[in-house]
């Protein structure tokens, strides 16, 4: 019989209730991001607390960190970014990454399928290429300029509550 420890059992809790809040509501709530942090907290307390330091602060900063770039660049909400960070409380620093790095894979699997879905592939490439190319110049040694899509050139936002969700979820049964 498989049984997953409280810690993680309690981290699939959470990120599965954040996953069907972002599917339903488009939204994560703050208090269950707060609820989940302080659950982490309390069981690494319960657990080893001379390395709550190390391993909840550590993977909050760590979980936050690597999804602060994506919410900078408009390209994912801040509730993703406090869920990649509570994951991470739950995970620790480099579990935290191993998550994120999952849950980018799964997350841009869910985009190209939602715009192929949507029948919009073309304009969704013509995007990213659009928003590389200052880039690309840049990497030349030309000056960057700022570039921003028009408004309505987006092709479409996701729930990636649920690409977390399956990141977080992909980890915990490699384990």
């Amino acid at each position: 019989m498989f049984i997953l420890p409280p810690l993680e059992t309690t981290l699939i809790c959470f990120v599965t209730l954040a996953a069907i809040s972002d599917l339903a509501w488009r939204r994560i709530s703050n208090v269950l991001i707060l609820s989940g942090l302080c659950c982490a907290l309390a069981l690494h307390l319960l657990h080893a607390p001379a390395a709550v330091p190390a391993v909840w602060l550590g993977g909050a900063l760590s979980g936050f960190f690597a999804f602060l770039p994506l919410y900078l660049l408009r390209g994912m909400a801040a509730g993703d970014v406090k869920l990649m960070a509570m994951a991470g409380a739950f995970l620790g620093p480099c579990p935290a990454l191993q998550a994120a790095a999952a849950s980018v894979l799964i997350g841009g699997a869910m985009g190209l399928a939602i715009v192929i879905y949507r029948g919009r592939l073309r304009q969704a490439l013509g995007n990213v290429a659009f928003l590389l190319t200052p880039l690309l110049w840049r990497a030349a040694g030309a000056p960057l300029k700022r570039v921003t899509l028009a408004p309505g050139a987006s092709v479409g936002g996701m729930p990636y509550g649920l690409a977390i969700a399956l990141g977080c979820l992909w980890l915990v049964l490699k384990r």
